[in-house]
């Protein structure tokens, strides 16, 4: 596809419209509060289908390219290998409960592979980006993975996605693993946990059971900030295992 030789015009339109739904989430948190959908393990927002809206409307507007978005799924029904994908707002418990902990992520992916990506945590105003053809960079300034080598070192970070096995079982080898580590967060935000690994904050990020929208553009700016981003075993509903890391780390 063309497309792997014109990053750089589709690079801007995502950050364009990563900035401008992340500025309407900050400066319209309250009202974009309402609850609009609530599970045990689950919280949707009107701040969700919102910024949604925006970030389609941009990148429609100047690209061709069919889109798939967390809230609304695929935007076209023809098979394509070549796709946006849009977390509009990554972090929706952390954005409800007032901490700085959530982001907006749009990438593009071809043929499964994580072609470019952009992040903006807009709390911050830290935008992270990088693709197949540019280095990863924060605000417009070059970053890259962390040199450490082992996980006594190290710092993971992970999550708990809803899927997640709460049994007795997978919670303990799931504290196992963590005493190999020399600390251990969870953030709620699978995006800004990826960026984390990219720009040498954390070591190793690995999830099971997350989505796709959740970490395709962390998977692209990690690579491309000399990292290691593993998507792995997908499914229907678009749920993935990942394992992002600096290359370095042994576990």
């Amino acid at each position: 596809m063309t497309i792997l030789n014109n990053t750089k015009k589709e690079l801007l339109i995502a950050k364009r419209a990563a900035k401008e739904a992340g500025n309407f989430l900050l400066n319209n948190k309250n009202a974009m509060k309402n609850i609009l959908f609530s599970s045990k393990k689950d919280i949707k927002l009107q701040a969700d289908i919102t910024s949604e809206k925006i970030i389609k409307d941009i990148i429609l507007a100047d690209s061709k390219i069919p889109i798939l978005a967390e809230e609304s799924g695929m935007s076209s029904k023809r098979a394509t290998n070549t796709f946006w994908v849009i977390d509009p707002l990554d972090g929706t418990a952390n954005y409800f409960r007032d901490i700085p902990l959530c982001c907006v992520s749009i990438a593009l992916i071809s043929n499964l592979k994580p072609i470019l990506g952009v992040i903006y945590d807009f709390n911050c105003d830290n935008l992270y980006e990088g693709s197949i053809n540019s280095s990863a960079c924060l605000n417009e300034k070059q970053i890259s993975v962390s040199k450490i080598k082992t996980s006594h070192e190290g710092v993971l970070i992970t999550g708990l996605p809803n899927a997640t096995d709460y049994s007795d079982k997978a919670m303990i080898e799931m504290v196992k693993n963590f005493q190999n580590w020399r600390k251990v967060r969870m953030i709620g935000s699978a995006a800004l946990a990826s960026v984390y690994i990219a720009s040498g904050k954390a070591d190793l990020y690995t999830e099971n059971k997350t989505y796709l929208w959740d970490v395709a553009a962390g998977a692209a700016i990690v690579n491309a900030a000399g990292g290691e981003a593993l998507i792995l075993n997908q499914n229907k509903k678009f749920q993935v295992d990942v394992h992002f890391s600096n290359s370095l780390i042994k576990t």
